[in-house]
């Protein structure tokens, strides 16, 4: 599924990825060699101090670290965009620095100019790896490379994952971890049922894993991961950050908005500074304001004639304009798969304007059955129905009287 092209802990940060160029007809990559993470640049990690509104799962790790017996399994889960891929990087850099160690306040540490931390920043270090679906682009097999980026699929977890796990590392020293492995977006590891030998490999290299080799799973989905897989793995659990802690984000990212947008981006992005980065980059808050005075006749019992033909519109234009910016970076991207996450933000658009009325005894019923038919259009969307109708019958849900918010 499409996502925001950016992860988040303190500061944006996310896969710079390598293009490809054709030749005639043939593929040929930007980069070769013997190493299977040049297809790819890490983006450089924060400190992990300055990871912001995840303290309790700083002090699990940190805890982890301090007491010798560091667990070689790990699933960093919780909602989307909190930061758990960015917590992941910063404690994947302390981990493999030879010189991490106690500090005045106690903190493990690297020492900020080490050649580890240098190789880290430069996204260089060959004992860094990060997994995900994009690295479909890069295979060897035209049928993985020209497949929808839909899950994270067989040739990938086991090129970038399963075969290097079993190797020694690069750069050999007296580090808490010889290797690193983060797949992000765990939870579209490929379950297929033509698949469930590379389910059982990743299970296998959990059980048996190289010594010095951490492997983090990082997923917004804990429950799409295997029950065999889950009980082999230390969990940690990140959850939304507060309004305070957002604030903070939004100021150390720069985020340029006028009062009434980034009010909106507070609320809307519920916590997930990648939220906040996925709505400015859709111009969701453009969305808004195009259907803000149509809501306001749905609110009157009014039906808005051109309310669904609107907001389908919005949505296919944004979800062509992310297929493009794909074809130009060498991205096989679903036009399918970027018109439900559309759908999805356009109802989450217009459940929060229902949402505040749950608080108010006068409009907590109206509100909920509006909400009501936000679920509804949900469900009809995960039923494959079309998205012309998906929102047309949710418009004559919020125009009922029963249904005013």
């Amino acid at each position: 599924m499409p996502r925001a092209p950016v992860r988040t802990g303190i500061l944006p940060g996310r896969m710079a990825k390598k293009t490809t160029k054709k030749s005639g007809t043939k593929r040929v990559r930007t980069i070769e060699g013997p190493s299977e993470r040049q297809t790819l640049k890490v983006p450089a990690p924060v400190p992990l101090d300055s990871v912001i509104g995840h303290e309790r799962a700083l002090c699990q790790l940190r805890a982890a670290m301090g007491s010798g017996r560091l667990h070689h399994a790990w699933i960093f889960h919780g909602p989307e965009g909190v930061g758990k891929f960015t917590t992941a990087l910063a404690w994947a850099a302390v981990l493999l620095d030879p010189t991490s160690r106690p500090g005045l306040t106690g903190e493990i540490a690297p020492e900020p100019d080490s050649p580890t931390q240098r190789l880290l920043a430069a996204g260089m270090h060959p004992d860094l790896h990060v997994v995900c679906k994009e690295l479909a682009r890069f295979s060897d097999d035209s049928k993985v490379r020209d497949a929808k980026l839909a899950t994270i699929p067989k040739a990938v977890v086991e090129e970038h994952l399963i075969v290097p796990a079993s190797r020694a590392p690069v750069m050999r020293s007296e580090s808490r971890a010889g290797k690193v492995f983060i797949v992000d977006e765990a939870e579209l590891l490929d379950r297929s049922p033509s698949n469930a030998p590379t389910q059982n490999a990743i299970l296998k290299t959990l059980e048996e894993p190289a010594p010095g080799t951490i492997i983090i799973l990082v997923t917004s989905s804990e429950d799409r991961l295997l029950p065999t897989i889950r009980s082999r793995c230390q969990r940690v659990a990140f959850a939304p950050l507060s309004d305070e802690a957002m604030r903070v984000w939004m100021s150390h990212a720069g985020l340029e908005a006028d009062g009434a947008e980034r009010d909106w981006l507070l609320r809307m992005g519920q916590g997930s500074p990648g939220r906040v980065l996925s709505l400015r980059e859709s111009g969701a808050y453009a969305w808004y304001t195009a259907i803000d005075s149509m809501l306001a006749e749905a609110e009157r019992g009014v039906l808005p004639l051109t309310l669904g033909s609107t907001m389908s519109k919005l949505v296919e234009d944004w979800a062509s304009a992310w297929v493009k910016e794909g074809e130009k970076q060498g991205e096989n991207r679903s036009k399918d798969a970027a018109n439900r996450v559309g759908v999805r933000r356009m109802l989450s658009l217009v459940a929060d304007r229902a949402r505040p009325g749950l608080v108010d005894p006068r409009r907590r019923d109206t509100a909920m059955q509006a909400i009501d038919a936000v679920a509804r259009a949900q469900r009809e969307l995960d039923s494959n129905v079309q998205m012309k109708f998906v929102f047309e019958h949710l418009v004559a849900g919020l125009s009922s009287r029963e249904a005013i918010y």
